[in-house]
Formats: C-alpha cells, sequence, structure tokens
C-alpha cells in the first residue's frame, strides 16, 4: 500500500471540484458515489443531507481501502427543501418547473451534509444550513431558466452559480454550500485530519 494518503473526493460533480480547487487543493482520485437519495419515511431535509452525504463517503472509502489506497474521502450532498418538504433533483423539466414556482418569491433552505472519512475510517461530519429567498419570477423567467438547461440534475432545480444568481434577493449563510461543497467546514475536517490544505497556496502568487 502507498504510504502517502491520498485526497479522493466522492463525487464526479464539477462544481464541488472547482470549489475544492478555489481552496488550492487538488483530489488524487475522483470516485463519484452512486447511491439511492430517496427520503425515508418521514425524514427531515437536515437527516436526508448528513444520511447521504454519509453513505456515500462511508462507501467511497470501502472502495478505496479495497483498491489499496491509503485515502481521505471527501462526500457531500445538498438538499433543497420548503419547509419540511423536500425538493427534487430535477431529470424532466416538468418538474424543474414546479420547483420554480414553487421557490418564486419566498425563502426556503439548502441543507448540505458533508463528510470526510479517515485513512482509518473513521467518519466525521457537519450539516451547514443556509437560508435564502427568490424575488418573484415572472413567466418569461422560468421559461428562459428552463430553456437554459442549467436546471438538469440540481437541488431544487436551480444553480447559484449560473444564471439563477440573479434569483437570489437574500442570502443567509454559506454560498459555497448552496454550490454544493462549504468550503470553510471542509476546510477544518482535512485540517482535523492532517491534510495539508495550504500546499499548493505558494503556487498562486502572481
Amino acid at each position: 500500500m502507498n504510504d502517502r494518503v491520498k485526497l479522493v473526493l466522492a463525487s464526479g460533480s464539477p462544481r464541488r471540484l472547482a470549489l475544492l480547487n478555489q481552496a488550492g487543493i487538488e483530489p488524487d482520485v475522483l470516485m463519484p458515489a452512486e447511491i439511492d437519495e430517496t427520503p425515508e419515511r418521514g425524514e427531515l431535509p437536515r437527516k436526508l443531507a448528513l444520511r447521504l452525504a454519509q453513505q456515500k463517503g462511508e462507501l467511497v472509502a470501502l472502495r478505496a481501502r479495497e483498491a489499496g489506497m491509503n485515502a481521505i474521502v471527501v462526500s457531500a450532498d445538498t438538499v433543497v427543501a420548503v419547509g419540511r418538504r423536500v425538493l427534487p433533483k430535477p431529470d424532466v423539466q416538468d418538474e424543474a418547473e414546479h420547483c420554480l414556482r414553487l421557490l418564486s418569491g419566498r425563502a426556503h433552505r439548502v441543507f448540505t451534509g458533508l463528510c470526510v472519512v479517515s485513512a482509518r475510517g473513521r467518519a466525521r461530519t457537519r450539516l451547514v444550513e443556509t437560508r435564502l429567498r427568490f424575488r418573484r419570477l415572472s413567466g418569461e423567467d422560468i421559461t428562459a431558466y428552463l430553456a437554459s438547461g442549467e436546471w438538469r440534475g440540481k437541488a431544487g432545480g436551480y444553480a447559484i452559480q449560473g444564471l439563477a444568481g440573479s434569483f437570489v434577493v437574500k442570502l443567509t449563510g454559506s454560498y459555497t454550500s448552496v454550490v454544493g461543497l462549504p468550503l470553510a467546514e471542509t476546510v477544518a475536517l482535512l485540517q482535523g485530519e492532517g491534510f495539508p490544505v495550504r500546499t499548493g497556496w505558494s503556487e498562486r502568487a502572481a
């Protein structure tokens, strides 16, 4: 087994990779975790986000160990909720339209569960809650956004880092968490595991 601890991102999301890169961190391996994300009966949004993040992390950590890797695994899952109602990650336009109409002119919450599994297999988790309010969306707003395709597979049917950023009139909490990976909490957990998060920072100098 290679003694150097590698960093594995349990996701194929380009958004999560870009966020890690923003913090000067380059994972050694991308290893998406395909799991059933269906909420359990009566499961609250915050519990769902944490459960899915931990399941993803532990699954990928097992795969990494089976592959002989000495690795720290980072995983996350983002859930958009109106009250106790979990909004889908729509793959069809009708679902996305329903989400946008529901979010129009009202407040909602975004929960991102974060999990870091150490090289010894210990899972540490965090939950980050962010509150947002959308402006009232016109029919033209919704039609144009649906045509963009940015909503596909995104929690709540929107991507805040894209065109939907223009929908947000108030955000309280972590912007990076809404994008998909809360950076402050991720860096803190990695540092707690002894991962050298600042190694690449000097290379950013102009």
